[in-house]
């Protein structure tokens, strides 16, 4: 795997432990981990629904007020962007209705199925952009910004990652 410009390491960093939670939301909605048992169910659904308030909100801030920008003056990415923001919405929106009992499974596979495809989609051509086409001065104030938005979000006393599954 290349290696990463350092100004989106904290974000592939956060990527990294959102895939280890797709995954485990996935297999809790397909009964793969502790089938039957509606409290482990539940526990999952709460774990996403934490990772979301205290990860991806922030991450998310970054994004959009930091990479989707400075990618988005580029024609060739304002696509991707669009359905990234879009991706961004669908997360809110199911978030918010994470708390239905009768809808958690559904909403655990939707969940981790939306978090590994958005994952995937900006590791592979949103990240590689960037690495190909903004200058190296913008990158390093870009990864600037992102931190400062990172580090300001952090739950203070909390590490908030999942843990492997």
């Amino acid at each position: 795997m290349a290696k990463r410009h350092p100004a989106l390491i904290p974000l592939s960093h956060d990527h990294h432990h959102g895939l280890a939670l797709a995954l485990r939301c996935r297999k809790h909605a397909l009964g793969q981990l502790n089938p039957g048992d509606p409290a482990a169910m539940e526990a999952c659904a709460a774990q996403a629904s934490r990772f979301f308030s205290e990860n991806l909100q922030a991450h998310f801030e970054a994004e959009e007020t930091v990479l989707f920008p400075l990618m988005a003056a580029h024609e060739e990415s304002r696509e991707l962007v669009a359905r990234l923001q879009g991706d961004h919405r669908k997360f809110r929106e199911m978030v918010a209705r994470s708390g239905d009992a009768a809808g958690r499974r559904k909403f655990l596979f939707d969940f981790g199925d939306l978090l590994e495809q958005h994952i995937r989609s900006e590791e592979r051509h949103l990240f590689a952009a960037f690495e190909l086409h903004i200058p190296e001065a913008d990158a390093a104030r870009a990864g600037l910004e992102i931190k400062r938005v990172l580090e300001r979000d952090q739950p203070s006393g909390s590490d908030a990652k999942p843990d492997a599954p």
